[in-house]
């Protein structure tokens, strides 16, 4: 079993963490937007067409406004823990140390397939601009070519990786821009005539789209090392969601107005939308930039999800020695190599595709604990910052994000709320036999091996 003793909330460590604050307001924001912002968004206008059509804007809407209870209580709450580890920190803190490490695990599960799938397709998506890095060593050597880089950046610091992230946050931004901006022009106003939609469709498709928002619960993992937590959190979620949100409504505008009902069927939607607008040269540019984007949000989740083991080592639920930080560097090096190792070993696999499905509830389990976590966390921490965010709704939005994510979380199929409720009692059980049978990094094992199990 495992003592208090053995392990402590997040709570007990509000400050003295070994890393250095660097990370400012427009590194945060480039963090959040680099991996909100993966390869899903060059594919996601089709999607969405096939559902709703022309009427595809209202479930961004309601997305948005769905997102933005959500981010103000990830934002509240981010503000009062300055603490790596994001929401795993914020929800141990108000709750302790077992429903804070059950959140943990959700977060690095959610994060180490997610990265795992974002370099699978990254992969590919290689291969098919160059053939000769095709086929399976081809993949071999993009992915830990890959991986290898990324952990290199990250073992030399985070104020590198910081920046270098904020550099393929605009070099993925620019493609995308230039279509919102660009194919404009070319709008067939006739395509964007809207029919009367199902209020079921909007709230089906409007479940799907949480997930092209989701990745700020891990863009704020390295919250030990940002700077002014109370101030720097919010402005930069407020920046990176307002212009994420603007960006993707123009996008599927655009697509829209541009290719109308062969949108639904298009198999690279903004590339098509690119080419009939701009010409080829735009086509094969928007091809480029998806690999680019999924590069740099590959570089995001690399900098991000190895925070999570760190945090939990900091915590003691994994061995002590992934919490140590290199003495010029300040950096987690073990925590990062080891989760480099993990993911690359999750892609090369290539079943983790099995877990996909976990993705969308374990998601709106970790918001739901956030909201939460921010109700409990404005009666218990009082932020360092009393202004700005203290106005009349504070203690009323947390509830109304959590009727939101209860709302969403009713469209889940039985299928998937068995395998997510075998994973939460795969990690439960881990929780309480660790000290007496498994080391930390067993237990982490363990618990990856069974959820693969479970689908």
């Amino acid at each position: 079993m495992v003592s208090a003793s053995d392990v402590t909330a997040p709570a007990a460590q509000t400050s003295g963490e070994p890393l250095l604050r660097v990370i400012g307001t427009f590194g945060l924001a480039a963090a959040i937007v680099n991996i909100t912002i993966g390869g899903g968004i060059f594919r996601l206008p089709a999607n969405v067409a096939r559902s709703l059509g022309a009427s595809a804007p209202i479930a961004y809407v309601v997305c948005a406004i769905a997102m933005g209870l959500i981010v103000f209580c990830i934002a509240d709450a981010g503000r009062r823990v300055p603490l790596t580890g994001g929401p795993y920190a914020y929800v141990g803190t108000a709750f302790g140390p077992f429903v804070g490490f059950m959140a943990g695990i959700l977060l690095w599960m959610l994060g180490t397939f997610a990265t795992a799938a974002v370099a699978t397709v990254f992969a590919s998506s290689l291969g098919l601009l160059a053939p000769a890095l095709g086929g399976r060593w081809g993949q071999v050597g993009i992915l830990t070519a890959e991986f290898g880089f990324w952990s290199l950046i990250n073992l030399r610091g985070v104020a590198l990786a910081s920046r270098l992230n904020s550099i393929a946050t605009v070099a993925k931004l620019v493609p995308l821009l230039m279509v919102a901006v660009g194919a404009a022009f070319f709008v067939d106003g006739g395509n964007l005539r809207m029919a009367s939609v199902p209020a079921a469709d909007v709230a089906r498709t409007s479940l799907l789209l949480i997930f092209a928002f989701a990745g700020i619960e891990c863009a704020l993992v390295p919250s030990g090392e940002v700077k002014d937590t109370a101030r720097t959190v919010p402005r930069a979620i407020a920046i990176a969601m307002i212009g994420i949100t603007a960006l993707y409504i123009a996008l599927q505008i655009v697509a829209q107005g541009v290719l109308g009902g062969a949108l639904a069927t298009s198999v690279s939607p903004l590339a098509d939308t690119a080419g009939a607008s701009l010409g080829g040269w735009a086509r094969s540019l928007l091809l480029a930039g998806a690999s680019v984007s999924m590069f740099g949000h590959l570089g995001g989740m690399s900098l991000s999800i190895p925070r999570i083991v760190f945090a939990l080592a900091r915590d003691g639920f994994l061995p002590r020695a992934l919490a140590g930080v290199h003495p010029v560097h300040r950096a987690p090096q073990a925590a990062i190599l080891v989760q480099a190792v993990l993911t690359l070993s999750m892609a090369l696999s290539g079943t983790f595709e099995k877990l996909a499905v976990l993705g969308n509830v374990s998601a709106l389990a970790l918001y739901l604990g956030c909201a939460l976590a921010s109700w409990r966390l404005r009666r218990t921490h009082r932020a360092n910052d009393a202004r700005g965010f203290q106005h009349a709704l504070g203690g009323v939005v947390p509830w109304l994000a959590a009727a939101v994510i209860v709302w969403l979380l009713s469209g889940m199929t039985l299928g998937e709320w068995l395998a997510f409720g075998v994973c939460l009692g795969a990690a439960a059980l881990v929780y309480q036999v660790r000290g007496a049978r498994f080391s930390g990094l067993a237990s982490l094992a363990f618990l990856g091996l069974t959820s693969f199990l479970d689908l």
